[in-house]
């Protein structure tokens, strides 16, 4: 076998790497019709919820912070207003998605994943938009803002679930446990400061 040859190989594995992780963003983006966005909103945290949420919070480095159910859209909306987006929570979960879209490059080329995450992102956004209206209707909630703070983090959540399929990431990356929480109809507002706001 020639040099040539164990290129070609070479060349071939990581085609079909590539494309295996693709399809495993499709099959994600097929899912998101089906996840119950946004049902169990102020309900009690069910044990498994609280696990999840822990195992999220340890693996994004805030294992000291305390979990703090959020009741109703009126408490949901004093939490939203101060996302801790200049927090070192902000700054983990973007120093994860740089590292994810920086070893998914290694994989796809940038039209490749930009076309995977676009796709995927427009159908969570229709799905979680649809279910967000619902559960707003049902708690007699109006404020549209926070209606598409709720969609955005969904969609946000997604993205980044997307990212660690196409980056090959541990089983241990902090986006899955993040990701269930909305599989589970919960949306995860923020850590702010030592507190972690779960509705």
């Amino acid at each position: 076998m020639s040099y040539g040859d164990d290129e070609e190989f070479a060349a071939d594995d990581r085609a079909e790497e590539a494309l295996a992780r693709l399809v495993a963003v499709e099959r994600l983006g097929a899912h998101l019709a089906s996840v119950p966005w946004f049902t169990h909103l102020g309900q009690p945290l069910l044990r498994a919820e609280r696990e999840q949420a822990r195992v999220y919070l340890d693996a994004l480095g805030f294992a000291d912070a305390d979990l703090v159910p959020i009741r109703d859209w009126e408490e949901a909306a004093s939490a939203a207003e101060n996302p801790g987006f200049d927090s070192a929570w902000w700054d983990a979960e973007e120093q994860l998605r740089a590292a994810l879209t920086a070893e998914a490059l290694t994989v796809v080329n940038d039209r490749e994943l930009n076309l995977a995450l676009t796709r995927l992102s427009e159908r969570a956004g229709a799905a979680a938009s649809r279910a967000a209206k619902e559960a707003a209707a049902l708690g007699q909630m109006e404020d549209e803002s926070l209606l598409h703070a709720a969609v955005g983090a969904a969609v946000q959540a997604a993205h980044q679930r997307a990212l660690v399929e196409i980056a090959g990431a541990d089983a241990d990356h902090a986006f899955r446990p993040k990701f269930a929480l909305f599989e589970s109809g919960r949306w995860p507002i923020a850590v702010v400061g030592s507190t972690f706001h779960l509705f």
